[in-house]
């Protein structure tokens, strides 16, 4: 099993790749189902990208705040491109919103990701040069394997799961969710019940 993290200790660091799963439950959504969000760019212009045999969508995300500072627990926010509406529309297929929706963020190197991400087409520098390996020779994609190492999909940073505490804002252009631990979220309601400490007298009760 590789270890991205000993990875990062290297002189030259591989690009990291950021994912996103956004997992939906029948309790409190009606529906159980995961979406698939990738915010880099594909090695074959812009296409999605398979990680571990499932297709993350290429999608403008920005998440901040993971970060644990000893003192209290991350809320991280997560703020997603809704140009071409694909939140909202998400959104309207689900009448109690995306609270308590699960969110992972997965994190890997490039070495790692499946073989079929390279075949066929070209890997183009930013002066629109082709990437030549060491022996300098040009990276054949199709050959269909990683040019860049072996194809692991246990090869990640540890996984940070978080859900869905409250949707903070939404516009034609973007849509930030607040993220929270479990244990950490504000009042977030299932269907005809509600989220409460253990030592809340009447803890159970339905509405």
């Amino acid at each position: 099993m590789a270890t991205p993290v000993s990875d990062l200790q290297k002189p030259n660091v591989d690009n990291i790749v950021e994912l996103f799963q956004l997992e939906l439950n029948t309790t409190m959504h009606g529906v159980s189902q995961t979406y698939y969000f990738h915010n880099g760019v594909g090695t074959l212009n812009d296409a999605n990208l398979i990680f571990a045999n499932n297709e993350y969508t290429r999608m403008p995300i920005q998440a901040d705040g993971f970060e644990f500072n000893g003192k209290q627990l991350p809320r991280p926010n997560l703020k997603v491109s809704n140009i071409f509406g694909t939140i909202t529309t998400i959104l309207l297929t689900l009448p109690q919103g995306l609270e308590g929706a699960k969110v992972t963020r997965i994190r890997t190197l490039r070495r790692y990701i499946d073989d079929i991400n390279f075949e066929g087409g070209d890997i183009l520098l930013e002066d629109s040069s082709l990437l030549l390996q060491e022996d300098n020779n040009f990276v054949d994609l199709e050959s269909g394997q990683n040019p860049f190492g072996t194809a692991d999909s246990t090869a990640t940073f540890p996984d940070e799961v978080f859900f869905i505490d409250r949707k903070s804002a939404e516009n034609r252009a973007e849509v930030v969710f607040e993220l929270a631990a479990s244990f950490d979220l504000d009042g977030v309601r299932l269907p005809k019940r509600q989220v409460l400490p253990d030592d809340f007298p009447g803890v159970g009760t339905f509405f």
